[in-house]
């Protein structure tokens, strides 16, 4: 297990959202990223509603609530952001190095922000995203 400071990390998943292709960055609009240290219980509710749930024994490592760009109409309009939630533990004790960890947070975020665009975990996993 590793752990580092909360402005590390929020460091770490900056610089991954900045490390996406220019293309991507400039196709996210009315997305809020926030870092927090663990999973509430609403999240995991939150989570299994949207299918999204963690496998038995296992926690969450990032949240996307919000409406996917594939479901939008053009009434879209005046909504509050889409949240994705990045957390900080489950990171740290999933990971031994700062390497690892760098790697697992650009998996996370890369996986939340791809629920954004519309692609589920199967999608994902058809892609090799795992």
């Amino acid at each position: 297990m590793i752990r580092v400071s909360r402005r590390q990390f929020e460091q770490i998943v900056r610089e991954t959202i900045e490390a996406l292709p220019a293309h991507l960055r400039e196709a996210i609009h009315n997305v809020e990223i926030e870092i927090r240290s663990q999973p509430t219980r609403d999240d995991f509710a939150y989570a299994a509603e949207a299918g999204e749930e963690a496998p038995e024994g296992e926690t969450l490592f990032g949240l996307y609530r919000g409406i996917p760009l594939t479901e939008r109409s053009s009434s879209y309009d005046l909504v509050l952001p889409d949240l994705i939630t990045i957390f900080q533990r489950p990171h740290e004790e999933a990971c031994n190095t700062l390497e690892e960890l760098k790697e697992e947070v650009a998996i996370t975020v890369r996986h939340e922000i791809a629920h954004y665009f519309g692609i589920d975990d199967n999608r994902l996993e058809e892609l090799g995203a795992y």
